[in-house]
């Protein structure tokens, strides 16, 4: 195990304080760190202030650095932070006003996710944004006009606006003060939404004929260090008696709108009654208190109290609205009823999907369970309306796996074989489970690189080839071919002679690239009638993959020799002798005059080194003294008389 300290930035502040989290390192590659590491630095730090040492708070060193890859991920849209120059140390990348991005809310904590891989980690950052004190208190309005009858009794009470202030906890409105003035005083009443309301107490009788008109000064002030400060003008105008004021029918009205309430439809009404007659009896309605983000949502009318939505609303924008509502009667008395609205969120987001990819190129020999990409889902609405399950459409070899409540990983399932599909085309769908439900599609292209894991296969797993013999030696004989499924080097085949039968290597060639079989020499069929080899077809992968198929050459025979008589014996050259030697020449052969027809006088034997019907002889005789005597067979080649022999037949 190892011990992570997370340190909170501090620049012009003192340090927020530390916060010690154990890590366990998970060795396995592709699984989601479940730390959160935390941080805290004000807000309005410059562009590039020092969040904190994220890579050694990840226990990553220097050395490490370049093969981890570390990045962060984060589902704003606005990336409020940055990796240094040095991508060791989270900083600052842009304003981070704590007003805008979280308003009222506390605290205020923006969420990132620090990705590494070699191994595969995802770790979940978390950045609380503290308030300072950057903005003074302000009123929405400049002046408050107060119409007072001059027999309104000492201790009568007149609600003044609220001042607002964005900050939060201390820096925010704490107090009012009112100018001196020995006929007024400020009395600070606690709501029951616990924010103090001001109002304006008359301490004694006013007199109109001495004085018709009173100016004050209303101070809202809030609790930093300096403390910051607005104003606001009291006007108040002294009028004639009027008995009765307006009495509303609630103090406080509490309203709950959907968001999806069309504009122009009516939200709610205000009502006040008066026990006076005439023009003192007739109430005018106004807001003499609202928020300037509530201003152009809603109108009130003046005559009925109708409250209509002037605006669109959006629960995600702005969840309550505050405001007072004012009811004068014609003789100048009033009365005053706050309302709450509360905004109520019904599905009106699908929700939002980023991806990020981890590998663009996935070897097809990739191990399941191996991450390939990191997708992030934002759903602005609340409740069951903002829980998002994300799925993958079709029958893809992958599959998603949460790793925290709004990051999935997108894992690799089974077994990737780029032969059989070389991308893959994956559309993630996130469905919300809101009634009816939405949901939102986004597709990301992952391409499968090759591994050689296909050798070359042959067309034929033996080739037959047949050529004459007496060819020319370079004589094209036959040509193999085999493919190999996988592509680039690893799919390129080159060929080579590896054996066959005794003494057929000196026969042939094989051209590498093409797998062209020559012929080295002019073939003899009667030397060699058939011979076999064994080519090899090897891919360029690493390590090589090959196979063997057989080329199985006969040689054809051509009529290239003439028949050679074997018996009887080339007579001898004349002159020649020899002890012993016959009377007659070897050819010669002895036949009585009592010889019939038919007798057998010889028998001629001749062979032919050709085959088949190269090889067929037949015998004829070309010349004989008495040609009428002999006749020869025509496929025997036996010599015998044709007729009987006769005393007037030559000796010779």
């Amino acid at each position: 195990k190892q011990r992570m300290e997370v340190r909170p930035a501090a620049q012009g502040q003192a340090a927020a304080g530390r916060v010690a989290l154990l890590a366990v390192l998970l060795p396995l590659c592709c699984r989601a760190a479940a730390e959160r590491i935390r941080y805290a630095i004000p807000e309005e730090l410059g562009r590039g202030s020092l969040v904190g040492p994220l890579a050694r708070d990840l226990g990553l060193s220097p050395a490490e650095l370049p093969a981890r890859k570390l990045r962060i991920v984060s589902g704003d849209e606005k990336q409020y932070f940055t990796l240094g120059e040095d991508n060791t140390n989270l900083r600052v990348n842009g304003r981070i006003d704590r007003e805008r991005i979280c308003g009222a809310v506390s605290p205020c904590v923006l969420s990132l996710e620090a990705v590494v891989e070699n191994p595969f980690n995802i770790f979940h950052v978390s950045v609380t944004i503290q308030d300072i004190n950057d903005n003074a208190p302000q009123f929405d309005r400049e002046i408050f006009a107060i119409d007072m009858i001059e027999s309104t009794p000492p201790g009568a009470r007149f609600p003044l606006g609220n001042g607002r202030d964005p900050d939060t906890g201390v820096n925010s409105l704490q107090n009012y003060q009112l100018t001196p003035n020995p006929l007024f005083s400020l009395l600070l009443r606690e709501s029951p939404d616990g924010t103090k309301q001001p109002e304006l107490v008359l301490e004694k009788s006013l007199d109109r004929e001495k004085q018709r008109n009173h100016h004050l000064i209303l101070t809202a002030l809030d609790g930093g260090n300096p403390v910051r400060s607005g104003t606001a003008q009291i006007k108040i105008n002294v009028s004639d008696a009027n008995d009765n004021p307006p009495v509303f029918t609630k103090d406080i009205y509490k309203v709950r709108l959907l968001e999806n309430l069309p504009e122009s439809s009516l939200a709610f009404q205000v009502k006040a009654t008066d026990g006076d007659e005439g023009t003192n009896a007739e109430i005018t309605y106004s807001f003499s208190d609202i928020a300037n983000s509530a201003r152009h949502l809603f109108t009130l009318d003046s005559r009925t109290g109708d409250v209509k939505v002037a605006g669109p609303l959006d629960y995600e924008e702005g969840k309550y609205y505050e405001a007072t509502v004012e009811g004068k009667d014609g003789g100048g008395l009033s009365a005053h009823a706050k309302v709450h609205i509360d905004i109520l969120d019904v599905n009106d987001n699908a929700p939002a999907l980023s991806l990020l990819p981890i590998l663009n190129l996935i070897p097809e020999d990739t191990v399941p369970s191996t991450v390939v990409a990191v997708i992030n889902v934002r759903d602005r609405d609340s409740g069951d309306n903002g829980k998002v399950n994300c799925n993958i459409d079709g029958d893809l070899p992958f599959r998603l796996e949460p790793s925290s409540e709004n990051t999935y990983k997108l894992i690799i399932a089974s077994a990737l074989d780029r032969e059989k599909d070389s991308a893959y085309n994956i559309t993630i769908t996130a469905k919300d489970r809101g009634s009816p439900s939405l949901s939102s599609r986004a597709s990301l292209v992952l391409e499968v690189s090759d591994v050689t894991d296909n050798a070359p296969v042959f067309e034929e797993a033996a080739y037959s080839a047949y050529v004459a013999e007496n060819n020319a030696a370079g004589a094209p004989v036959v040509r193999v071919r085999a493919r190999d499924a996988d592509a680039g080097a690893n799919g390129r085949v080159s060929y080579w002679l590896a054996g066959g039968s005794a003494g057929a290597a000196p026969y042939v060639s094989v051209e590498a690239q093409s797998g062209a079989v020559y012929a080295q020499r002019s073939f003899d069929y009667e030397q060699c009638r058939e011979f076999a080899v064994a080519v090899r077809a090897q891919d360029g992968g690493a390590p090589a993959r090959s196979s063997t198929a057989t080329v199985r050459v006969f040689v054809l025979d051509r009529n290239d020799n003439a028949p050679r008589v074997l018996w009887p014996a080339a007579e001898a050259a004349p002159g020649a002798s020899g002890s012993g030697a016959a009377s007659l020449p070897a050819a010669f052969e002895v036949v009585p005059r009592s010889a019939e027809a038919g007798y057998l006088v010889a028998k001629v034997v001749a062979v032919d080194a050709d085959a088949g019907r190269n090889a067929w002889l037949s015998y004829e005789l070309v010349q004989a003294s008495e040609p009428a005597l002999f006749r020869v067979g025509l496929h025997s080649g036996e010599v015998r008389t044709a007729r009987a022999v006769s005393e007037r037949d030559a000796a010779k």
